[in-house]
């Protein structure tokens, strides 16, 4: 049907075509065959002219196909397009380089590393505010208490054989302490990495429209994306390699919460962080936390905790994020602050289930904060016992998992110190204490009580829940 089929068509066009030629490939023939339906037609670069009015020369201007395989053979003999690498078989994410991409997975493979973990030290007052302790509040909220207390934990000997990577709040990112060392230097020189806060926080306002949470506000967004490139080229000369974004979701089921809308609006602003990270050499921690304020169960969380994380690597994958040179720190599964308690082998369950259906493995590591905890809850204890069940139910993941945390690290370090330099070195120890036994929950092995604690004793209720 295809010869009378271009004769009809050339039919109709005959009468209104002009004149002319064409420059084409001649058609030769290959042995033992006559070309189209006949024999193997090769191509010749030599031009000849043909009338296109004539259903023969239409005939002969059909090359033979490229076929896939030859196509293949092409692609992998030519230079890859785009910092694309066919030796590493990456042919996505091709807006950053090889050595681009190359640093971040360093440094991300760095911060990942087996068994540590990240202090989180980026409060935005004096951290003794957070620690929910009656006697630790006493201590005056001064920039210079400030840089006392951080640099005495930075300088803790053999710190880094548990944290790999310190997350400073913007003020401490610049500060010096009272010798005059940069924290930054303090930290490269213990052996970790320094890392950087860069969301600006919400606006209880929150979304117009939403409902009001448990918090006792609408549902929210962080702030800070509008001047972040210019802020990540400031934070990678100061010596930051990492960054930190964290946006907050809320769980009401009666009312819907999260919303789909704040989950969108969530996880969106977080890809967008990270993308914008990545090209200024920041190696993106992505934080979508669901604070478990509220009386819901375990199976609430583990509902919307799965459904925020599908959502967020979604978000990131439509962005360009490159996995491998980014790091999730979400939420544990766990019930609400005053709904039915779980046991730390429940937490464990529902949390790795929903890991193991959300999260790619391209990603090396995963940083689980601790969250806030009930009145009567050694938040110190409880962070670290829900971690070993963790690893102890699912020790073999693709992913390192492991915990970054602040309050949950510094209590009793906070305690200990309390704005008196002649403790310094009891906190340093009661900092290396915590921070080995969160190790030790990274590959399941801690005892219950085996590292000491101030406990619930002062425990005072925060603003944003109990710490």
């Amino acid at each position: 049907m295809f010869v009378p089929l271009l004769a009809l068509s050339a039919g109709f066009m005959a009468p209104s075509a002009m004149p002319r030629t064409l420059a084409m490939s001649k058609v030769t023939m290959g042995e033992g065959g006559k070309g189209f339906g006949g024999g193997e037609a090769t191509r010749d670069p030599e031009p000849t002219n043909v009338d296109p009015n004539d259903p023969k020369g239409k005939q002969q201007a059909i090359h033979k196909a490229e076929s896939f395989s030859e196509y293949l053979a092409k692609r992998s003999a030519a230079p890859a397009a785009n910092g694309a690498s066919a030796a590493s078989g990456d042919y996505t994410c091709t807006w950053l380089s090889p050595a681009e991409k190359a640093a971040l997975k360093a440094t991300a493979d760095a911060m990942s590393a087996p068994c540590k973990g990240f202090l989180a030290s980026d409060e935005s007052a004096g951290p003794w505010l957070r620690a929910g302790h009656v006697d630790a509040a006493k201590v005056g909220d001064t920039a210079e208490n400030r840089a006392a207390y951080r640099s005495m934990l930075y300088q803790t000997p053999s710190l880094s054989q548990y944290i790999s990577g310190v997350i400073l709040h913007w003020e401490t990112l610049f500060q010096a302490d009272a010798a005059g060392n940069q924290m930054v230097d303090l930290i490269n020189a213990n052996g970790m990495i320094p890392g950087i806060k860069l969301d600006k926080g919400y606006d209880t306002a929150g979304i117009p429209g939403t409902a009001v949470g448990p918090l006792g506000h609408p549902e929210t967004w962080d702030k800070g994306i509008d001047d972040l490139d210019a802020r990540c080229k400031e934070a990678y000369a100061q010596g930051a390699r990492f960054a930190k974004w964290r946006n907050v979701l809320q769980i009401d089921p009666a009312q819907g919460l999260p919303s789909d809308l704040a989950i969108t609006l969530c996880v969106n602003n977080l890809a967008q962080y990270a993308v914008i990270c990545q090209r200024n050499g920041l190696v993106p921690i992505v934080e979508p936390e669901i604070v478990p304020n509220g009386n819901h169960d375990i199976s609430a969380c583990a509902v919307a905790t799965e459904k925020v994380l599908v959502a967020q690597f979604a978000a990131l994958k439509a962005h360009g994020c490159y996995l491998e040179g980014a790091v999730l720190k979400p939420n544990m599964v766990k019930n609400g602050l005053t709904g039915p308690k779980a046991t730390p082998e429940e937490i464990a369950a529902a949390t790795i289930t929903v890991l193991q259906r959300t999260v790619p493995v391209a990603m090396p590591g995963i940083f689980f904060l601790s969250g806030e905890t009930a009145l009567d809850e050694d938040n110190e204890e409880e962070a670290t016992n829900n971690l070993n069940a963790i690893n102890k139910l699912a020790p073999n993941t693709p992913w390192s998992v492991s915990f970054s945390y602040g309050k949950a690290s510094q209590k009793t370090t906070i305690v200990t110190w309390m704005g008196d330099v002649a403790n310094n070195h009891a906190a340093q120890q009661a900092l290396l204490a915590r921070a080995k036994a969160n190790s030790d929950a990274c590959k399941g092995t801690y005892t219950q009580g085996a590292c000491a604690s101030v406990g619930v004793d002062g425990n005072i209720q925060q603003a944003a829940g109990a710490y």
